[in-house]
């Protein structure tokens, strides 16, 4: 009994504490000025669907002050803090929620509002595309990178990096067109890899591209080898194409020339055709008078032609001459059957 009787006690004395404690602080408000209260967030630049946090403070540690927050004229929420800000949780949707928010503190009866707070709303960069042009001389690499992110709220800082360590400065675009980046390099002898970052105003927020991979040309690589190859495959081929063309046309051009001398001369021998069908004529009725057979020199036309290499060639002609005479003793067979007419053919 005497226990709880204590401890109301106790409680009471508090309480009027700190009632004279409040009366002497709203007193000296009277006499001391009061501040205005500080709005303020860990970044000031959003994008649409982030939470973020706004604190409102007060200069005066000592004071139990009460804070209510709002946007425009919409009342957002009041909390009760002493010494340490107060913390106010926000969710970002859209423009309209982007603001101006400010904070009223009040003690008492004096209240003050801080200055007006607003978010900046940003759309955050999407994920570059890195190309790579490179131009290969005997002994260098002459590359150059450009970086673009195709969406995001300008401007965009772009960097460069070679297996995860940045080689470029940060290069800056206002407007919609790839951030460019050139270096000359040594002939590798190993693979490299490029890629690139983009980052806009956001904070914490930096897309990179996919990497790119260039293939190694080879400590002891050289850039004509491939060149020279070739032309060591060609030149043989090209040589004996020669040659062969060559040997045909040497072949075949003595041939041509010797076939067409043939056809010249015969057809200046066909001007002598009558002449020789007379001595034809005139051998055949010596012949039908002696009725002998007529030696083979005497029935031979002999003429000489000349080839495309000087050669002379003999034509021979012979007149064949029929005569009827009597079956032979070897023929005269079962199988004979008169009314044949035997001929002999006489060269």
């Amino acid at each position: 009994m005497w226990s709880h009787l204590n401890k109301l006690l106790f409680w009471a004395m508090l309480s009027s504490v700190t009632c004279k404690n409040t009366v002497l602080d709203c007193k000296a408000m009277k006499t001391n000025e009061f501040p205005p209260p500080c709005l303020d967030s860990e970044t000031n630049v959003v994008m649409k669907g982030q939470s973020v946090s706004v604190f409102c403070s007060h200069k005066n540690k000592s004071l139990q002050i009460t804070y209510s927050l709002f946007r425009s004229k919409t009342h957002l929420g009041t909390q009760d803090g002493k010494g340490e800000p107060v913390i106010f949780n926000l969710s970002i949707t859209g423009a309209h929620e982007s603001g101006p928010y400010k904070c009223k503190a009040q003690v008492c009866n004096h209240s003050k509002y801080s200055p007006n707070f607003n978010f900046i709303i940003v759309d955050p960069v999407t994920a570059p595309v890195l190309n790579i042009t490179v131009i290969q001389t005997e002994t260098d690499q002459h590359i150059t990178l450009l970086c673009l992110s195709v969406n995001g709220s300008l401007p965009i800082n772009y960097t460069f990096f070679e297996k995860h360590v940045a080689i470029s400065p940060v290069i800056s675009k206002y407007n919609r067109e790839p951030a460019e980046f050139n270096l000359t390099r040594k002939n590798p002898g190993e693979e490299e890899e490029y890629r690139c970052g983009a980052k806009n105003r956001l904070p914490n927020y930096t897309a990179y591209s996919q990497p790119v991979t260039m293939p190694s040309t080879g400590g002891d690589s050289c850039p004509f080898c491939l060149k020279l190859l070739l032309l060591g495959l060609l030149l043989p081929l090209l040589v004996i194409m020669v040659v062969i063309i060559l040997i045909l046309a040497f072949w075949i051009l003595p041939k041509y020339k010797a076939r067409k001398a043939m056809r010249n001369n015969l057809a200046r021998d066909c001007g002598a055709a009558p002449m020789e069908a007379g001595i034809y004529a005139n051998i055949h009725q010596k012949q039908a008078k002696k009725e002998s057979v007529p030696e083979v020199g005497s029935r031979l036309c002999v003429s000489t032609a000349q080839d495309g290499a000087g050669h002379s060639q003999e034509l021979q002609y012979a007149t064949a001459v029929f005569r009827e005479v009597a079956p032979r003793q070897q023929e005269a067979c079962d199988y004979y059957k008169p009314g044949y007419v035997y001929a002999e053919l006489n060269f």
